[in-house]
């Protein structure tokens, strides 16, 4: 991979078992959990009785002697390092397998750490590899409680595990938060384990910042070691595993995820990460190189470089349970914007990963939208917004359930074309006609108030909500054409026609009414002279709906060219910033691959140029490149947008 990560993934299994390298070199910074809090691992290759650290540091102020590292490289599911030093080569790999087609490896929470030593001089060197990991693993914040912990073996092979003292099971929600329930276990194929403290003191990122309140300069640590020889023994292989007991409660009943549904152990599951994984590695590995491979055919080599930055990122803001009906649950944590949980307008940007590999995780994540909608607990006659609070999906927290803060055409408009989407994507319409109740009822909301929606709150609202948004008229407009679609594939031709010609006619309608004049389409209907992304409309294109003029979307493509900065297209006329997520979509209106590749390249620039060293945000700055906010955020899986309309699954229902 050529471009730079802003935030480099080493495990990247779900919202709380999650570590990144927010550097260029990996001993140059402390390691993370996604919200940028330290989950501290530190790594050190003891070469003939000297150590050097290859992996992270105790604090900022660690100047302890490190290799020198000679590369990274990412593909969708793995990164590698490779490192020189005392007559030394080393290289070090993570992958966390990730693969939509297996629930057992997507699922199982056990991410892969190889380490590879071979002779730079000729000569034969000793060489200890040692991990250690914090307690910040298992804690929201160090120092929080005490720590159990344990030694043992997992089928003959060293491990040591650590929790908290109060394993209080899914006991709160939250954004910024980590996990305090559970418990980690650090295994090696061959060597030893141990724990122990070590004094990491504050340090302050500016000069007025000062301890967290509680906070202790010792710090519990767990490692695993293994001694390697250059000449005869030349690699080790470690896990990271992290068992949470319950991983989400659902409306009152704490499910467990796929992996451990039937009962298996975490013993069992890391036992079964060593056993395979030869042949997951090389799974993985296909899987990576085609994902490259045919988003290049699709977009480019920068637009596949996106993907693979996107790819374990989308997946890992998510965590898969299974209901007591052995449905999947796909839930969303709605990450550094309030961590709502299966939150509707995080969902739809992110269908076209899923679309492309799982599209059963799509429904896995309408699931507990339709449930909802069906309780006592939600009384509108339109879709809601979210299922909770991650980890706690009991029922909608944004907005506290008042009228006003609700996003209805929003919602009506993101379900509704996640419901054609998906039954178009596997051909398969039954979850669509069990909830088609709730389909047309939220379609007669979009015929009532999408047409030019009155001052409601939308998912783009950053620079403030207004009345008659011409692209929240779009979404109605397809989530319109989508139940069209539906209709459709169950066969009832009449329905479908009054759908798409409703559809067409609100499309006609639109254009007229949002015309600039110049070829250019407006931010509002009565705002002339202003302009937008409409990313919406991109459902048209790829559903082969037909419902919008080919020459409006042309010409409103072309206008763009005047708008784009440094590092993209911002949002709309107001302000400076974009969306990632809503960049991709736009680009994909473009008619010519190079127009595609040419929209999109700024955004690549600017993950590859930000100083802003985060997991990939979707939202910022396209003058700096900088952060605006959101960091981690599911959203990404949209950059997969071309490349599922490269694919041409999103016209399979016309055939």
């Amino acid at each position: 991979m050529q471009l730079r990560p802003p935030s480099v993934p080493l495990i990247t299994v779900d919202p709380y078992f999650s570590v990144w390298s927010p550097a260029d070199c990996l001993t140059d910074a402390v390691t993370v959990h996604w919200t940028g809090h330290p989950n501290t691992i530190v790594g050190t290759a003891e070469i003939d009785g000297t150590a050097y650290r290859f992996l992270g540091r105790l604090n900022r102020n660690d100047d302890s002697p490190a290799l020198t590292q000679t590369s990274r490289d990412c593909d969708a599911l793995s990164t590698t390092y490779t490192f020189e030093g005392a007559g030394v080569c080393l290289k070090v790999t993570f992958l966390t397998p990730l693969l939509m087609d297996d629930y057992d490896l997507l699922t199982r929470p056990v991410s892969y750490m190889k380490v590879d030593v071979g002779s730079l001089d000729g000569a034969s060197h000793d060489v200890k590899v040692t991990v250690a990991v914090s307690e910040e693993i298992c804690l929201n914040n160090r120092g929080d409680c005490g720590c159990s912990i344990e030694t043992t073996e997992i089928d003959g092979r060293p491990t040591v595990k650590i929790g908290s003292l109060t394993q209080d099971v899914l006991h709160c929600s939250g954004d910024d938060i980590r996990i305090d329930w559970g418990y980690f276990y650090l295994t090696v194929n061959e060597g030893s384990v141990g724990c122990g403290e070590k004094k990491v003191p504050f340090v302050p990122r500016h000069r007025r910042e000062e301890a967290p309140e509680g906070f202790k300069e010792d710090m519990m640590f767990v490692c695993a070691s293994a001694d390697l020889r250059t000449c005869c023994k030349p690699s080790a292989l470690f896990t990271f595993a992290y068992d949470d007991v319950y991983s989400i409660d659902y409306f009152g009943d704490k499910l467990k995820s796929w992996w451990n549904r039937d009962g298996k152990t975490i013993e069992t599951a890391i036992a079964e990460a060593f056993a395979d994984y030869d042949a997951v590695a090389a799974k993985c590995k296909v899987f990576s190189d085609r994902l490259f491979l045919d988003a290049t055919r699709a977009g480019g080599e920068k637009y596949a470089e996106i993907c693979e930055l996107s790819y374990r990122q989308s997946i890992a803001a998510h965590k898969l349970a299974v209901d007591k009906d052995g449905e999947i649950l796909w839930i969303s944590k709605e990450c550094f914007s309030n961590g709502c949980a299966a939150t509707v307008d995080v969902s739809y940007p992110s269908i076209p990963l899923y679309l492309m590999y799982n599209p059963e995780l799509v429904r896995g994540m309408m699931r507990p939208i339709y449930k909802y909608s069906r309780t006592d607990g939600w009384i509108f006659d339109f879709a809601p917004h979210d299922c909770g609070q991650f980890p706690l999906v009991r029922g909608q927290v944004y907005g506290a359930n008042a009228r006003d803060s609700q996003m209805p055409v929003e919602e009506c408009g993101n379900m509704l074309v996640m419901a054609a989407a998906v039954a178009i994507a596997d051909n398969e319409t039954k979850f669509a006609a069990d909830n088609l109740d709730l389909l047309e009822a939220w379609v007669k909301y979009l015929e009532a108030h999408g047409d030019d929606p009155e001052n409601q709150l939308c998912t783009d609202d950053f620079a403030g909500h207004l009345a008659h948004n011409c692209n929240l008229s779009l979404k109605a407009v397809m989530g319109i054409a989508g139940l069209g679609v539906i209709y459709k594939m169950l066969g009832r031709e009449d329905d479908y026609r009054v759908m798409t010609e409703k559809a067409r006619k609100m499309a006609d309608g639109w254009a007229q009414r949002a015309a600039n004049g110049d070829g250019s389409y407006r931010l509002a209907f009565d705002r002339p002279g202003t302009w937008s992304m409409k990313y919406n409309i991109v459902w048209d294109k790829l559903m082969g709906t037909g419902v919008m003029d080919p020459g409006v979307t042309a010409t409103e493509f072309a206008s763009y060219k005047h708008h784009i900065n440094a590092y993209g297209m911002p949002l709309d006329n107001r302000e400076t910033y974009t969306k990632s997520d809503w960049l991709v979509w736009t680009a994909t209106l473009a008619a010519r691959r190079d127009d595609f590749e040419e929209y999109v390249a700024p955004l690549w620039n600017a993950y590859n140029c930000s100083l802003s060293r985060v997991p990939a945000t979707d939202w910022y700055f396209t003058v700096t490149a900088q952060q605006r906010g959101f960091q981690h955020r599911t959203v990404v899986g949209g950059h997969f947008i071309k490349l599922l309309e490269y694919s041409g699954k999103m016209k399979n229902w016309k055939k």
